[in-house]
C-alpha cells in the first residue's frame, strides 16, 4: 500500500515552482550544484564527528556510537506560521502543568470524569507518594518537547508530548552553527530569527525555580547518567553552554535532606538539578533499589522542599500516549477554550470498539505502545510485512491497554539532499518549551527530524532518521542578520 500524496512545504502540492515566500530557497537550490551541497554536508558531518556529537543505539553491535545524519537543505517556517504554533504550544504546555498539579493535588479533572481515574492512578508513571506535594513555584514540566507534524499549508497536529526528559535541543543549536558557517548566503537571503539564546533562557528558567530563600544566584547542576548514555554529548554541551556543573550521581550526596556537590574545594550546596535520568533510576531509596545511577536520599530532599528537580518527578505520566489521547479535553478543561493545536485522531485500544477497529484496519494504521519512545514498539501498517502485522495483532489481543492506534498521516515533505540529488523526504518538528517562575519561553526554532529513507514516515534517529536546521523567519525587516562564517547571529537595531 503506497503512502498518500504529501504536501511539500516548499513546492506545495505537486508543483515544480516554490511557493512565493520561499522563492529565494528555490533559487538557492537551483544555483548551488548538488556536488557543492554534498561537500558542505560532509563538512558539517565531519565537524560533528570531531566535536563528538554522537548518540548511541542500544543493542546495535555494529555501531554503538554514530552521528545523526545532517541535511544541508534547511526547513523554513514563515513568521505567521510560527506565531500560530507558538500560541498553541504555550496553551498546551500550560495545560500539561495544570494537569500535573491537579492529579497530584485536588484531582478535580478525575472527579469531574474528564479523564478516567484508572488511567491516571493505575499508570506506572503516576507517583502516588507525591500526592499533595508541590514542587518549587508549582511547576512540574519545566522543559517540554512537543512533537508536531504537518499535513497541509495550515494543518499542524501534535503527534506526542515529551515532558519527562526531552532531548535533541543540542542538535537544534549545532545545526544552526553549521548552517551559519557553511551556508551563510541563506541568512542574507532570509531574515532568520536566532536560536542561540536557548542556553541562557534554560539557565534563567533553572534559576527561577530554585527553592524560595536561596538567593539570587542559586547553584544549578546538570545530572547525567554518565558518558555511556546515548545523549551524553547533549548533557555536556548544555552544561557547558549554561556555565553550570555537569555532575554524575557519585558527585552528589544528601545530608540531612540537603543536596551537596563534592568539589576539590569542599562541599557546595545544590539548589536546582536539571536531571537527565528517569524517575525509576534517580533514587534507589524510592524507586529501583538496584539502580547505580541514583542519588540516595534525593527524593527525601525534594519532598522536604530543599531542591528543585527539573523536570519534577512524576511528569512522565504526561508522556503516556493514552493520556495524550485526552489532551484536547485536558486543554479545554484548564484553558476554557478549544486546543489551538489539535491531536492526531487516536484510537484507545483499551476500549472495545477502538480495539476492534484497530484489529480490522491494521494495514492502514500506525500502532504505538502507550509508553513507547524512540520509534520502538511501533507498527506502521502501510509499510509493514504480513508477519509484522500478525505479530501486532497477537500483541493487541493479549494486552490491548498497552496500545493506541492512529491513522497514517501524509506527513509533509521538504527538499532533502539524497544520493540521487534533491528529493522530498518526510519530516516532523520538535520545538522546546521552557516554563519557569517568570513565565513560558520558546526560542524561535526547534529540531526538525527527517526520514532519510524514501517513503519512510519514521524520523527517529534510532531508526535511521536525520536532522535539519529549522529557520523561523522574522516579520520585522532587518531585525536579525548573520555575520556569516563567524557563526554568530546578532540583533540589529
Amino acid at each position: 500500500m503506497s503512502s498518500p500524496i504529501a504536501f511539500d512545504e516548499i513546492f506545495g502540492n505537486g508543483g515544480d515552482q516554490p511557493r512565493a515566500e520561499f522563492a529565494a530557497l528555490g533559487a538557492w537550490l537551483e544555483e548551488t550544484p548538488d556536488k557543492e551541497l554534498d561537500r558542505r554536508q560532509k563538512a558539517a558531518e565531519a565537524a560533528f564527528r570531531q566535536l563528538g556529537i554522537t548518540f548511541a543505539v542500544y543493542g546495535d553491535e555494529d555501531s554503538s556510537e554514530r552521528i545523526i545524519p545532517f541535511d544541508i537543505v534547511p526547513r523554513i517556517f514563515t513568521g505567521a506560521e510560527w506565531s500560530r504554533l507558538k500560541e498553541g504550544l504555550v496553551q498546551r504546555v500550560e495545560a500539561i502543568n495544570h494537569f500535573l498539579a491537579d492529579i497530584y493535588g485536588e484531582r478535580r479533572i478525575l472527579a469531574d470524569g474528564v479523564v478516567p481515574q484508572e488511567l491516571v492512578l493505575a499508570n506506572p508513571q503516576f507517583r502516588g507518594f507525591l500526592a499533595g506535594q508541590k514542587p518549587p513555584h508549582g511547576i512540574f514540566a519545566h522543559i517540554c518537547g512537543i512533537d508536531l507534524v504537518r499535513t497541509g499549508p495550515d494543518d499542524f497536529w501534535v503527534l506526542e508530548d515529551n515532558a519527562r526528559t526531552p532531548s535533541g535541543v543540542s542538535y537544534m543549536l549545532e545545526n544552526r552553527e553549521a548552517m551559519l558557517r557553511l551556508c551563510p548566503e541563506i541568512f542574507h537571503r532570509f531574515n532568520v530569527c536566532p536560536v542561540d539564546r536557548y542556553p541562557d533562557q534554560l539557565r534563567d528558567t533553572l534559576r527561577s525555580v530554585a527553592p524560595r530563600g536561596r538567593g539570587s544566584e542559586p547553584v544549578c547542576v546538570l545530572l547525567t547518567p554518565g558518558h555511556f548514555n546515548s545523549a551524553f554529548y547533549e548533557h555536556s554541551f548544555l552544561a557547558d553552554s549554561m556555565g553550570i556543573e555537569l555532575v554524575e550521581p557519585a558527585d552528589l550526596e544528601v545530608d540531612d535532606d540537603i543536596v551537596w556537590m563534592r568539589t576539590i574545594d569542599g562541599r557546595v550546596r545544590v539548589d536546582v538539578i536539571y536531571r537527565r535520568i528517569d524517575d525509576d533510576y534517580i533514587d534507589p531509596l524510592f524507586f529501583r533499589p538496584d539502580s547505580l545511577l541514583g542519588v540516595p536520599g534525593l527524593i527525601a530532599a525534594y519532598l522536604a522542599g530543599n531542591i528543585a528537580l527539573v523536570n519534577a518527578p512524576g511528569t512522565g505520566i504526561a508522556d503516556d500516549k493514552a493520556i495524550y489521547s485526552y489532551m484536547p479535553e485536558i486543554v479545554k478543561y484548564y484553558s476554557g477554550g478549544e486546543a489551538k493545536l489539535p491531536n492526531v485522531e487516536t484510537f484507545r485500544c483499551r476500549e472495545t470498539g477502538a480495539l476492534q477497529y484497530t484489529l480490522d484496519n491494521l494495514e492502514k494504521l500506525v500502532v504505538k505502545l502507550v509508553d513507547g519512545s524512540g520509534g520502538y514498539g511501533m507498527l506502521v501498517g502501510p509499510t509493514a510485512t504480513k508477519a509484522q502485522i500478525e505479530d501486532f495483532r497477537a500483541a493487541l489481543k493479549a494486552e490491548p491497554h498497552r496500545y493506541i492506534a492512529q491513522p497514517t498521516l501524509a506527513l509533509s515533505t521538504v527538499p532533502t539532499l539524497t544520493e540521487q540529488g534533491i528529493a522530498p523526504r518526510h519530516v516532523d518538528f520538535r520545538p522546546f518549551v521552557l516554563s519557569g517562575a517568570d513565565g513560558v519561553h520558546i526560542v524561535p526554532g526547534g529540531l526538525t527530524r527527517v526520514a532519510l529513507q524514501e517513503g519512510s514516515l519514521v524520523v527517529n534517529s534510532s531508526q535511521g532518521g536525520g536532522t535539519k536546521d529549522s529557520l523561523i523567519l522574522s516579520d520585522t525587516p532587518g531585525q536579525f542578520q548573520s555575520q556569516g562564517p563567524a557563526g554568530q547571529t546578532q540583533r540589529q537595531g
